[in-house]
């Protein structure tokens, strides 16, 4: 049954952004939900497997509305994402974002993480928390949060997140460059890859007792994480990095 025919149902009419991740979407990306005046749109966008931080407008019967408005009996609702052709319609739900692209990420994200560092990117990643702690830290600290868990997007805390699509990491950062326009942000040698602190230079002198008599010969100059204290040097995952940079080049 669906909003044509009447009844306490509404029908969800999910962009294709919207609807390459939705649960239960017809070919035309369209799925019937049921209405009632405790319920909400988030709620009923949400239903069918798209976090509330994947839409960037919605529609009731063409007219922009909330996340938090309700689902009325036999309305057509357009929920679109970010890269979907959308109406000039000024109203938006989704809020604006953080003046700076910093992300947290949870723990299923780990070689991403230490990729988006590599980059220069804050991209940090507590490690096995509570979800409920992951969410209400992206919001206080305005981090984007990254996962490929859905549920976790739908916690009602978080402002501004992203269902990365791809299950591979080769394919998950070029993702993320692209959606976020990254590229110009890069900064690659500036953070750790391995706990997310920034790196400074540092005198060789000071690091000498930590290196392999190899690379104390090969190398001069230096930098050190202010967090964790790892060292690096410019042979240090340049091959790594290399490969990183090509794959967001042909992106």
């Amino acid at each position: 049954m669906t909003a044509e025919t009447g009844g306490a149902w509404a029908t969800v009419r999910l962009g294709e952004d919207l609807a390459a991740v939705a649960r239960g979407a017809g070919r035309r990306g369209r799925v019937a939900v049921r209405a009632d005046r405790r319920r909400s749109l988030k709620d009923a966008v949400e239903s069918c497997g798209v976090p509330h931080t994947e839409v960037d407008l919605l529609l009731v019967d063409g007219a922009s509305a909330r996340l938090d408005a309700r689902v009325r009996p036999g309305t057509w609702i357009d929920a679109l994402g970010w890269w979907d052709p959308q109406p000039r319609i000024a109203s938006r739900v989704r809020p604006t974002p953080p003046p700076a692209p910093r992300f947290l990420l949870d723990v299923h994200l780990g070689r991403l993480a230490e990729r988006l560092r590599l980059l220069g990117l804050d991209a940090d990643r507590p490690g096995d928390v509570p979800d409920r702690e992951l969410a209400e830290r992206s919001a206080h600290e305005q981090r984007w949060l990254l996962t490929r868990d859905r549920g976790l997007l739908m916690r009602r805390v978080v402002v501004h997140g992203y269902l990365v699509r791809a299950h591979v990491p080769d394919a998950q950062l070029p993702e993320v460059v692209t959606r976020f326009g990254l590229a110009q942000a890069a900064a690659p040698r500036s953070r750790c890859a391995a706990c997310n602190g920034p790196l400074a230079s540092v005198a060789k002198a000071e690091v000498a007792d930590r290196l392999e008599p190899g690379t104390r010969a090969a190398f001069d100059a230096f930098s050190r994480c202010e967090r964790c204290g790892k060292v690096y040097w410019r042979g240090a995952h340049d091959a790594g990095l290399q490969r990183i940079l090509d794959a967001v080049r042909a992106r």
